[in-house]
């Protein structure tokens, strides 16, 4: 038992480091993967990117696995109701499952398991949700090949352990993306594509052909889009209706990705790439700077132009309750007042308000 002590404080020591890396994403989570592998004790694996309000996946890393087998495993997580997916795990109040322990040994239970994991020759899969003060940064999912058995409980400990430190680690990548510039030209205008009902790519615009680009993942599937374009699509298909969810571009421009079902022969789906409005952005913001529940309240009515006497009658507090909320949000996101944090949690990039050093 000491030597898996020692191993997970390493780990979380490692971790701390990374945080403070200045890492990009894609790269932190190159790293997490490279770190976590051993220790874990797995032989593929995915990180997913999410929406922080949502937890709607929107980026994928992926090794060892089949990109092939991206939009069935797409499709399972959108609409199985096993206990595994992403949702489920959160809604059971668990960091961190295994369909192992979430089947009580017997692993067919699992549709994931019999259509998925068992036909690729995995034997269990270990899923992360790294959420963090009302965030949703990321998810990942961990496979282990059937002839090395089950997930064990100290290494179910150490997933559930690391949940919340890369948590933060991703918030402050967010974070730290809120306060530069696009490294090169960002969409100012929508960017359209049609994929077809299988997820592949039919048709193009040119915006959308240069973003393709720019958030190409090469490992993550087979569709020809970026993941977070085939999610929305596939979600809109299903539901054969409008979906949407905010992503992230890996120069950090926030986008919406708006996706609908096209009538007429062979169907398909539109999707639209737009900027993030200000008010599409803000809980975005509100999420990063690691707000308490209470203070994004008072924070989102500050924004909007209520005053404490208003914003203390709305949420049923006192008035110095208000204002020491006010102080505290002031303190975590850097600024001097109310008119600094409309601008903070407005605007897409502020290089020049005098936040604190990365």
């Amino acid at each position: 038992m000491a030597g898996r002590r020692d191993t997970e404080r390493e780990v979380l020591g490692s971790i701390a480091e990374l945080a403070t890396g200045g890492l990009r994403p894609v790269e932190l989570f190159h790293e997490l993967h490279r770190l976590l592998a051993g220790p874990l004790g797995f032989d593929g694996g995915c990180w997913h990117g999410n929406d922080p309000v949502t937890g709607f996946p929107t980026s994928t890393v992926s090794d060892g696995l089949d990109p092939a087998l991206f939009e069935q495993a797409v499709h399972l997580e959108l609409l199985s109701e096993d206990s595994t997916t992403f949702t489920a795990i959160r809604t059971a109040g668990h960091r961190a499952q295994s369909v192992g322990r979430a089947t009580d040994g017997r692993p067919e239970r699992s549709v994931r398991y019999r259509e998925l994991l068992r036909p690729s020759g995995y034997g269990d899969e270990l899923r992360i949700n790294f959420d963090l003060g009302g965030g949703r940064w990321a998810s990942a999912a961990f496979m282990r090949e059937r002839a090395r058995g089950r997930f064990d409980r100290p290494e179910l400990r150490l997933a559930e352990r690391v949940a919340a430190p890369i948590g933060a680690a991703l918030r402050g990548v967010h974070l730290a993306a809120l306060r530069r510039a696009p490294g090169t030209r960002p969409l100012d205008a929508p960017a359209v594509v049609v994929l077809d009902r299988h997820g592949r790519l039919l048709h193009t615009d040119a915006a959308a052909r240069e973003l393709i680009g720019r958030m190409a993942e090469p490992t993550a599937h087979t569709g020809g889009v970026p993941s977070g374009f085939l999610t929305v699509a596939r979600q809109a298909a299903w539901a054969d209706g409008p979906a949407e969810v905010r992503v992230r571009t890996p120069d950090g421009q926030w986008l919406t990705l708006h996706a609908a079902p096209l009538e007429g022969p062979g169907g398909g789906v539109a999707v639209v790439a737009a900027p993030a409005s200000p008010a599409q952005r803000l809980p975005l913001a509100i999420l990063a700077h690691g707000l308490s529940p209470r203070e994004r309240q008072v924070a989102l009515h500050a924004v909007r132009g209520a005053s404490t006497k208003a914003i203390a009658a709305l949420l049923h507090l006192s008035v110095p309750t208000v204002q020491q909320h006010v102080t505290a949000i002031l303190d975590k996101t850097g600024v001097r007042n109310r008119r600094e944090l409309v601008a903070l949690l407005m605007t897409d990039h502020l290089p020049t308000l005098g936040l604190p050093p990365e």
